[in-house]
């Protein structure tokens, strides 16, 4: 199965944002495309062919939510991460991003302080500042290129107007998936202030060989309550077109206020294609993610292996989970104008540039590792080539 990763499928054309959108995005359309986090592999063959099933039924009237997709996801957050969850608990969204944006708007007032943990995945700040909230950074430490929470400048950050702590979780861009101990600590102080913890774990079912991701949720009995989490199969099975997300709300109460706000949105309905795909992702879909999350860490020995023989200014921070790569540049003294030029320009690789998600990334790219070997392979070529073009 891991074989079929290696195929190249042509995506131009599909009004795909990462393959359509280059010349809008960097200026150029002879850019080999590293950056938007979607995959160019095939959705496992479960979905596929739940999917046209439903199209050979050939009727897509207004869906009733299938009571099967609750168990479905109840199953895997057990089979996955030992985390028992009632099948009740599951409110579904448009996506992650706008269920964090519907979370800040039930659980906080304009005006009030959300904190995020910096560099970030840049959604973070719009959902906050568009929602008149304030941003309060927690940037994060990096000691030997590994990325650590600042515990002790995260409570001297808390004041009286702090509400909400979104957590990336495991972290785009750095790749950590956080321990207990620190998801420990990081509970502790929230519990010990009162503030609400959003936690976005979409990259949660991405983990490297040893890894082990903990839900946040699972840590405190008496802080569940006031802990949201985020998930999806959209990162895991390559279906973020699918707008199809949930949100666990464990407490009753704020699960029904949540629900509430969603109706004034008139959100509250996902798409028949969406549910179809997520319950046949979460049923039949985990052998295919094994052997995925083996061609991603092939794909990354390949880049960090060419790096470290053909670029070693280059430096990258061991990713734990996700398929994203922090790449460090600092060391070829270039501004970050001056390196976003050379990458379009001269090597024509287009990654997300790392001032995007904070001012602490502005020395670095963020690289999509989900594709074939053949696409890595030429993008390490064409970084080679204008690096050693360059004398570096």
């Amino acid at each position: 199965m891991k074989e079929q990763f290696n195929e190249v499928i042509n995506r131009t054309g599909t009004n795909s944002l990462k393959w359509d959108m280059l010349n809008e995005r960097f200026g150029s359309d002879e850019i080999l495309p590293l950056w938007v986090a979607d995959m160019d592999f095939r959705a496992p063959e479960p979905v596929l062919k739940a999917l046209k099933d439903k199209i050979d039924h050939g009727i897509f009237g207004y869906p009733a939510h299938a009571k099967s997709l609750d168990l479905a996801v109840q199953s895997w957050l057990k089979r996955r991460y030992d985390w028992k969850v009632d099948e009740n608990a599951f409110v579904y969204t448009l996506g992650v991003v706008p269920a964090l944006s519907y979370l800040i708007q039930t659980f906080t007032e304009p005006g009030d302080e959300i904190i995020i943990q910096t560099p970030v995945y840049y959604p973070f700040y719009d959902v906050i500042e568009k929602n008149n909230r304030t941003i309060i950074r927690n940037p994060l430490k990096m000691e030997d290129l590994r990325f650590e929470m600042d515990f002790e400048q995260l409570e001297a950050s808390i004041s009286s107007q702090t509400k909400m702590l979104l957590l990336c979780h495991p972290h785009n861009p750095g790749g950590r998936v956080w321990k207990r101990d620190e998801l420990e600590k990081l509970v502790s102080i929230c519990k010990k202030h009162n503030i609400y913890i959003v936690s976005d774990e979409i990259h949660a079912d991405l983990l490297y060989k040893g890894q082990k991701h903990i839900p946040i949720a699972s840590i405190d009995e008496e802080m569940k309550d006031r802990i949201f989490t985020c998930l999806a199969p959209s990162k895991t099975f390559n279906l973020a077109g699918m707008q199809a997300s949930y949100v666990v709300i464990e407490d009753a109460k704020k699960r029904l206020e949540f629900k509430k706000h969603l109706a004034l949105t008139f959100t509250g309905m996902n798409n028949s294609f969406a549910e179809v795909a997520m319950e046949a992702a979460y049923k039949g879909g985990e052998e295919w993610l094994q052997h995925l999350m083996d061609y991603i860490e092939d794909n990354y020995k390949l880049v960090v292996d060419t790096l470290s023989k053909s670029m070693p200014k280059i430096k990258w921070m061991q990713p734990e989970g996700t398929y994203l790569l922090w790449l460090d540049f600092s060391e070829l003294g270039m501004t970050p104008s001056e390196r976003k030029t050379w990458l379009i320009e001269e090597a024509k690789v287009g990654f997300n540039h790392g001032s995007m998600f904070g001012e602490e990334g502005s020395q670095f790219e963020r690289m999509n590792l989900a594709c074939s070997a053949s696409t890595i392979k030429e993008a390490m070529q064409r970084l080679q080539n204008a690096y050693e073009q360059k004398g570096l």
